[in-house]
């Protein structure tokens, strides 16, 4: 008896110190204990996801990856492998196992070393919200506190769900959500018993037992999940045998993005990080843009297709490296692969080497191990790049072009694989929705990968005759009509400020004389554009020019700026062709168009300057009937207020007009005949103008303008169809490097483009392409003319009235009392307009 009073007079005592040890433990770390009542509001970092306006993703944004589900989402399977293997007697315990704690305590005793954990999910939970995952004991202790606080705030159901989207499972994956994506490209709901064990396997080594890093670990792991779930009864033998038998096999999926628009996503991003700071990479936010799929592949492929076609027609500049030469040792597949596997893939061009070159193919392996064939037709073209302005002889074989070891890019075509290279020059393409702005396609370069740079927006380079249109608007609004004559004739002028004659050329160089306003912007002269300016004025020009959104920083008070030495960005461009294409309504280009939290709650809705309607001018008043103001500025500052976070958008936006509908529509006049040309070519007056290329679409409701700087070293076309306004332009970021030229290839077919490098060679083909596709399906737009503009018939020589119905007149549109007066048959000297000089007619 003494001996048993003194075994419980002992027990008692190391249970009072226990529990006293304990509770000193408790007093002792409740300072650094966090408030586990967070958890009642915790929200799970997920990534910030970039749509476009019909809901495909673009891009991904965030560190983590995520995919919150509730407890009712994950597979039962799931949830049972899961405990099986790291907490049995989860719905039994109070969030710590004494049984798990005594095993981890003896290897403490034994070993003096915390090599064995013992924690339940609930620890684990603690530990990941709020502790680091260093074995120390002092991390047990706390762990175990918060543990069981926890289970004193949540449900067991409460607590699971978290975990099971909290844990981190390898390769940026928290959850096994996002692990089902990441490693199978599936929902958890499609996942196998097989691949549900290999998940379930990741919580004790998710870096070194994922099945990426190591298929045989992740198979070993996996057996073990399977053996587990067997033991506890939630698969038969038969289950397990079968899921056991299957081989592991994974790769790294990111996510299924559906469109591809990187620069789009990137414009996103910034406005994103801009607006919400560094948060908005893991807020879960849905960000929707103003991106049309249809119109971004259609500009993705016009654009690139563009300047691949120019970089090719300037010759092959040769092979990317060369991994053996013709006397030695050829390398093995192997070799090859694991070198193609460095190289970048750039959209797409992928990295190949040759294999074999015999008469006028090549066989080649490419990035992944595939092998391909090159015929003739995919590397004829391939003559060797010399210089900007001149490429050597045509070939005529492929040992001319290439030779076994070289490393090439390739691409596909159609069913064919051609031989194509990384090209030296860029491009930029945007398309905008004339009636509120609407970004709906962009394209800032020739590969995001390659450079990140985003010429759409950010590169601001000279215009060229791309001006124009809006130094003839401006004339319109000083008086001058579609039949003023002005005298496209040479201009030599003695400039005092730089000690020389400046002498503008119009090119090609020839002259005309007295030409109607109409022919001098369709063709694109510019001693014209100069004389124009001048009847306008420098300053009064430059300010007109404001209206279109330009800063005046970017336009030179210079009469150059005729020429377009004015220098804006491709949106810039379009932005401005736009307020000819919507009736004369400056409209704020914009990406995007709403923010939605993780709930789907709209927490930001765009609310864009947006062109009047007949029915909402009553209601506009006064408001767009002002054609002399520059409200840019003002609308600016209003559609920063109307976006703020702290409210939503009161009613529709209106735009302000900013030149009058009539000139609007005499602009697009002048613009469509760039395309479509005059005259009557059967009585031999018919003419071209400089976009003559466009009327391969066979559409009478497009106009646009051909843009082409000193040197040729920015080429540009912007025009419009219906419901679109588009920008294309073409050049070197290297500023020293003009478009050049190229000769005849023998190689190539008829339809090639050969000679000086200009913006209806170099960039129009783009536009063109683009607008195949953007109209397709769109009916043709019938001519509406805006109040107060007649048509009169005029003399196509002098711009004066004609009563003669044959082809040497033609009817012309005008704003109401600023037609004619006078007929052709007067001296034809008079209405040409005349410059301060005496000897010098415009």
């Amino acid at each position: 008896m003494k001996f048993i009073k003194r075994l419980l007079t002992f027990a008692l005592i190391c249970i009072i110190l226990g529990v006293t040890t304990i509770f000193g433990f408790y007093l002792y770390v409740k300072p650094e204990l966090p408030d586990v009542a967070t958890l009642k509001n915790v929200e799970l970092q997920t990534p910030m996801q970039v749509f476009s306006a019909d809901g495909k993703l673009i891009s991904q944004f965030g560190e983590q990856r995520r995919i919150p589900l509730t407890l009712d989402e994950i597979p039962p399977q799931m949830i049972n492998a899961i405990l099986a293997t790291e907490d049995s007697r989860y719905y039994d315990h109070p969030g710590i196992d004494p049984i798990g704690i005594a095993r981890a305590a003896f290897v403490v005793a034994t070993s003096g070393s915390a090599k064995q954990g013992a924690s339940t999910i609930t620890q684990q939970l603690a530990r990941n919200f709020f502790l680091s995952n260093e074995k120390k004991i002092m991390r047990k202790v706390k762990e175990i506190f918060i543990a069981i606080h926890i289970e004193q705030l949540l449900s067991k159901d409460e607590i699971l769900e978290l975990y099971l989207n909290k844990i981190y499972l390898g390769y940026r994956s928290y959850g096994v959500g996002a692990a089902a994506q990441v490693y199978y490209g599936k929902e958890v709901s499609e996942l196998t018993l097989s691949e549900i064990a290999v998940i379930a396997g990741l919580p004790k080594a998710p870096s070194t037992m994922n099945p990426i890093y190591s298929v045989s670990r992740a198979t070993s792991r996996r057996n073990v999940v399977l053996g587990r779930m067997l033991a506890e009864n939630h698969i038969t033998q038969a289950e397990f045998d079968q899921a056991r038998a299957e081989a592991v096999v994974a790769r790294y999926h990111t996510a299924e993005i559906e469109l591809s628009a990187p620069y789009f996503a990137e414009q996103a991003r910034a406005w994103m990080i801009s607006r919400y700071g560094e948060d908005a990479y893991t807020s879960g936010m849905r960000v929707f843009t103003t991106v049309d799929p249809k119109l971004q592949n259609a500009a993705q492929q016009a654009a690139i297709d563009n300047l691949l076609g120019y970089d090719q027609r300037h010759g092959f500049r040769g092979a990317v490296a060369t991994l053996w030469k013709p006397e030695q040792a050829a390398w093995s597949s192997d070799e090859i692969n694991e070198h193609l596997a460095k190289q970048p893939t750039y959209g797409q061009l992928q990295p190949a080497v040759i294999i074999q070159v015999e008469g006028k193919t090549a066989s080649v392996q490419a990035k992944g191990g595939s092998q391909h064939t090159l015929e003739w037709d995919g590397m004829k073209w391939a003559r060797r790049f010399i210089t900007d302005n001149r490429q050597g002889p045509a070939p005529k074989t492929a040992s001319d072009i290439m030779a076994a070891g070289q490393q090439i890019w390739i691409q596909q075509r159609g069913d064919n694989w051609v031989l194509s290279q990384v090209p030296d020059a860029n491009t930029a393409f945007v398309a905008v929705s004339p009636q509120d702005g609407a970004v709906k396609a962009m394209v800032g370069g020739f590969n995001f990968v390659h450079s990140k740079f985003n010429r759409a927006t950010q590169s601001v380079r000279q215009v060229g005759s791309a001006i124009k249109p809006f130094i003839y608007s401006a004339a319109l609004d000083n008086g001058m009509t579609l039949a003023s004559l002005v005298n496209d004739a040479p201009i030599n002028r003695w400039d005092q400020s730089m000690g020389t004659s400046w002498r503008p050329k119009n090119s090609p160089p020839t002259y005309n004389g007295p030409t109607r306003l109409r022919i001098g912007l369709a063709q694109s002269k510019n001693v014209m554009a100069v004389r124009v300016l001048q009847n306008v004025g420098l300053d009064e020009t430059i300010d007109f020019l404001t209206r279109f959104g330009f800063k005046k920083k970017d336009l030179p008070r210079a009469e150059p700026l005729a020429l377009g030495a004015g220098s804006l960005t491709p949106l810039e461009v379009a932005q401005g062709f736009a307020v000819f294409t919507n009736g004369g309504y400056y409209v704020d280009p914009y990406f995007i168009e709403r923010v939605e939290d993780p709930y789907g709650n709209v927490v930001f809705q765009a609310n864009p300057s947006v062109v009047c309607s007949i029915e909402c001018q009553q209601e506009q008043g006064m408001a767009g009937q002002s054609n002399t103001t520059n409200p840019i500025l003002n609308d600016i500052a209003i559609s920063e207020e109307v976006l703020g976070d702290d409210q939503q958008p009161q009613g529709p936006h209106y735009a302000q007009q900013v030149i009058s509908e009539q000139n609007a529509f005499l602009v697009r006049e002048m613009l469509e005949s760039n395309v479509w040309g005059g005259g009557d070519w059967r009585h031999g007056t018919g003419w071209n103008g400089t976009g003559w290329r466009g009327q391969v679409l066979k559409r009478r409701d497009i106009g646009g303008k051909t843009g082409t700087t000193n040197d040729s070293k920015d080429a540009w076309y912007s025009g419009f169809g219906p419901g679109i306004v588009a920008t294309a332009w073409v050049g070197f970021d290297d500023h020293s490097r003009n478009l050049g030229r190229t000769s005849w290839n023998n190689n190539q077919d008829k339809n090639q483009i050969s000679g000086a490098e200009a913006g209806a060679k170099t960039a129009q083909p783009a536009w063109i392409e683009f607008m195949k596709n953007a109209l397709d399906g769109v009916p043709v737009q019938r001519k509406q003319l805006p109040e107060n503009i007649i048509q009169v018939r005029i003399d196509r020589d002098s711009g004066k009235l004609s009563n003669q119905n044959d082809y040497t007149s033609m009817f012309e549109y005008f704003e109401e009392g600023t037609e004619p007066t006078e007929a052709a048959s007067e001296s034809a000297s008079e209405g040409i307009f005349e410059s301060d000089s005496s000897d010098e007619l415009f």
